[in-house]
């Protein structure tokens, strides 16, 4: 039928897009779009326009021609588009409905307090939280951390495990820090927006404040909810139980020991000491949360076991699903793009092609790598359990297929240990195909180079140059759009101990890098994520260590120069600024194309 219709449609004249490459909307002043907002809110994947055969006859046109609808015929870049005269709608919606990413009510506030002893890992979850809320839903937030206002109102006063004895004079001085934060907090929530209400309609989930601190009896419990009561907020406290020795322990020596408190202290024992009596004193006087009449969720041992009370509304029940899938301790994740498609050496982007010559190269370097540095311990020779994501095309699936998966069995002893593993056979580096891994979509442009996309539609490819978080290709996808669909996946990676390498694309990779160095997404667009290379990320309480390791140099030859007395070579890319020199430029740009 389908057919059929194309075939009437080019029997009656009507110039119809090829079925790989549809037509944008045109560019043309009088007929286009009446804002930028309408340019970005195309059809999703899949929606094929409608000819004028495909509509009802009341909504028939011509060429030209506006009908009773007020629907104006436009045929342009060889389709055919429709759109309501500026007339007939004097006052569109000015702003699209919101992606997942940017859900949320308008001006909505949330206050997060922590609840729990000294390293149990609040400030950890705190900052992790802050972050995730701040990438996946829009929101604007801060942490407020109680010991980052005493060490700044103390000044040079040292506060060892004496200041925290329960005695009226210390209790009344760190009440004052506590008040000081909150004073902070109040003003960040309520705090006038700078941006107009159309912006905030764009782009605002609200703000989330959290007030990190011990929190540990009923009494401050109390005090904090009547602070706050009366102001139009959701209040949700997130208490921490840890009673595993080994995770405080390591708490200890990771984050308390290297803090700003004991900086200069040149005995770290006697600083794990000191901490240990600070700890002491805090469960003297520690109350565990149950008031009922609170909102609060509990977790046990870093989310072996959970316990929620009153939690209501979309945002809290997100932050219930993403501390359950956090843990304490420190996993590394690798990060590489696939080796050099067929259309990167063209200069094309989307698609599904394989890999070009340089693309297999760097495959069999990967494989080696990840025998070499990542299943086994580098000190003990133990295997080290390790995971494989790619996405569904076949560009990460083929540079992936030459890594080994042997069946191991790890103990207790084994680094990247997890108990739930242990005397059990793992298959490592056991391939898993994630379709939410896959490049952004590119639509209607999808095989198109750069150039190609400016060519014939200049109008678009201005768009996205102004705003590449938020613009989407016409039939395609937008960053935001991907920020979506990659929501479950970050929650995934959270939960995990084991080390993981995603095998991905630039677009993709540049949002998972971002949200685990902390970056905001309106700079992920343009992370560094080059070729051939391996991103080694652990991301840690305050900071996120990060190595890089190029694992191939492409040779001379590699890159398509014409050996003296030899007339082969590999074509110039369309892309490429200069081509003179007989050497594929395109090839050897560590990043290209940039999605």
């Amino acid at each position: 039928a389908a057919a059929a219709r194309a075939a009437a449609a080019a029997g009656a004249g009507h110039a119809r897009s090829s079925p790989g490459r549809r037509s944008f909307p045109s560019s043309d002043p009088v007929d286009g779009p009446e804002s930028p907002s309408q340019l970005s809110n195309h059809a999703p994947p899949g929606v094929v326009d409608q000819s004028p055969s495909d509509l009802p006859s009341a909504v028939s046109t011509s060429p030209g021609i506006t009908n009773s609808l007020g629907l104006s015929r436009r045929n342009t870049h060889g389709g055919s588009s429709f759109t309501l005269a500026a007339e007939d709608n004097p006052t569109p919606q000015s702003v699209p409905p919101p992606t997942f990413g940017d859900q949320g009510n308008i001006g909505e506030k949330h206050v997060l307090v922590m609840v729990g002893l000294p390293a149990r890992g609040k400030t950890h979850m705190a900052k992790r939280l802050c972050q995730y809320l701040r990438f996946f839903h829009g929101a604007r937030t801060q942490v407020f951390n109680v010991g980052s206002y005493r060490r700044r109102m103390m000044g040079d006063a040292k506060a060892d495990s004496k200041f925290f004895r329960g005695n009226g004079e210390n209790d009344a001085l760190r009440k004052s820090f506590a008040r000081a934060a909150l004073k902070d907090l109040v003003d960040f929530l309520f705090q006038e927006d700078l941006g107009s209400n159309l912006e905030q309609r764009a782009s605002d989930s609200g703000r989330v404040a959290i007030f990190d601190a011990t929190n540990t009896t009923r009494e401050r419990r109390e005090w904090i909810r009547s602070e706050l009561d009366g102001l139009p907020l959701k209040l949700l406290f997130i208490e921490s139980v840890c009673t595993d020795p080994d995770i405080i322990d390591r708490n200890i020596w990771q984050v308390k020991v290297n803090n700003e408190d004991y900086v200069t202290e040149a005995d770290k024992k006697r600083a794990y000491d000191d901490f240990k009596k600070r700890i002491e004193n805090y469960e003297a006087v520690y109350q565990p949360i149950d008031e009922e009449h609170l909102s609060f969720i509990k977790l046990i041992n870093c989310g072996k076991k959970v316990e929620i009370n009153n939690i209501h509304g979309f945002l809290c029940g997100r932050i219930v699903q993403f501390l359950t899938n956090m843990h304490a301790t420190h996993q590394t994740i690798y990060l590489t793009r696939h080796g050099q498609s067929e259309y990167n050496y063209q200069g094309k982007i989307g698609g599904d092609s394989g890999l070009s010559i340089m693309g297999e190269k760097y495959a069999l370097a990967l494989a080696k790598y990840c025998v070499d540095h990542l299943t086994r311990d580098p000190h003990t020779g133990e295997p080290v359990p390790c995971r494989l994501w790619t996405s569904s095309l076949q560009r990460t699936i083929l540079t992936a297929r030459h890594i080994p998966h042997p069946k191991v069995k790890p103990t207790s002893q084994t680094s990247g240990f997890s108990s739930k593993h242990e005397n059990k056979d793992w298959i490592q580096m056991s391939p898993r195909v994630l379709r939410n891994l896959d490049e952004i979509y590119a639509g209607v442009c999808d095989g198109m180079t750069y150039e190609e996309i400016e060519a014939n539609y200049p109008e678009e490819f201005a768009l996205r140059n102004e705003n590449k978080l938020g613009y989407r290709y016409p039939r395609g996808e937008s960053y935001l759009d991907v920020i979506s669909r990659l929501d479950p996946l970050i929650q995934e990676l959270e939960s995990y101990q084991e080390p993981v390498l995603i095998v991905g694309h630039q677009g993709v990779l540049r949002l998972i890098y971002a949200y685990f160095t902390g970056m905001d997404r309106t700079e992920a667009c343009n992370a560094s994520i080059p070729l051939n290379t391996v991103i080694k990320l652990t991301p840690k309480t305050h900071e996120c260590d990060e190595e890089r390791e190029v694992l191939y140099a492409p040779t001379k030859e590699d890159l398509g120069a014409i050996a003296e007395g030899d007339e082969r070579g590999g074509g110039v890319s369309p892309t490429a600024a200069d081509g003179t020199n007989g050497i594929n430029p395109f090839a050897a740009n560590p990043e290209p194309p940039s999605y």
